[in-house]
């Protein structure tokens, strides 16, 4: 069940509705989030449009498209982030007695405290970690030694954290992998689940201004997302809801 927002399929389940689904099929799910940013990234690079179209799931990460389910449809979602789809999947996981993640992207320092703190958490789950080279784009070099590295763990999860769009890019250029059950970038997840960069407390992500606490503790990684591509979104948006009226009427 999704819905058609603005060319994407936004998934309308919940994460644990999500995660059930996922973890109990046999073949591999790739999970990914959109948000106003993502969405105003992909208008001008096709590579990550296809990514995002290519998901199984888009989960609606971020107030701007729980507002614009809301504006559509009048209807009521909960806003899934990356760290919410995280930590039910592994606490699912684990709860089944025994599990494999595999973590790519990300520095050996971060990587270290995911495996250290996941060993710590999640006791069922064997973490396993591994960080490509630093780089924009990555080459069919790149792409087989990470098909090479799934191959040799053997994980039932398989956690991106390169930052959008190139996570997406990666995800969808390495495939689904045969024994995976679920491929997902979760991007800064990685920094705050190690620790590296401190979380919005939840009573900000319950009033939806998670956005506004990030951009000011991070103003010059994330000004562009609030002064440029909400802006975008924001257009697009408006001329879908007045489209949809006109053919209403």
């Amino acid at each position: 069940m999704a819905y058609e927002l603005l060319g994407y399929k936004v998934s309308r389940s919940s994460v644990a509705d999500i995660t059930q689904i996922a973890l109990n099929q046999h073949d591999c799910m790739v999970i990914n989030t959109i948000n106003p940013h993502s969405y105003a990234v992909s208008k001008h690079d096709h590579e990550f449009q296809i990514a995002l179209n290519e998901s199984d799931i888009l989960i609606p990460d971020g107030i701007g498209i729980v507002l614009a389910v809301r504006w559509l449809w009048r209807d009521r979602i909960d806003r899934i982030t990356g760290y919410d789809l995280f930590i039910e999947m592994v606490s699912t996981l684990n709860g089944c007695g025994s599990g494999r993640v595999l973590f790519v992207g990300s520095t050996l320092d971060v990587l270290g405290a995911i495996q250290k703190k996941l060993s710590s958490d999640f006791s069922n789950i064997t973490p396993y970690i591994y960080s490509p080279p630093y780089k924009e784009s990555f080459n069919s070099d790149d792409i087989e030694n990470i098909r090479n590295e799934i191959a040799k763990v053997r994980p039932d999860i398989v956690f991106y954290g390169l930052t959008a769009p190139k996570q997406e890019k990666m995800i969808n250029a390495v495939g689904k992998v045969d024994g995976v059950k679920v491929m997902s970038g979760i991007g800064a997840v990685f920094d705050f689940y190690a620790g590296k960069v401190g979380r919005p407390a939840d009573f900000w992500c319950a009033l939806g201004i998670e956005w506004l606490v990030r951009l000011l503790g991070e103003p010059k990684r994330l000004w562009k997302r609030t002064l440029v591509s909400a802006p975008v979104f924001m257009f697009d948006l408006v001329r879908e809801v007045f489209s949809k009226r006109v053919l209403e009427r």
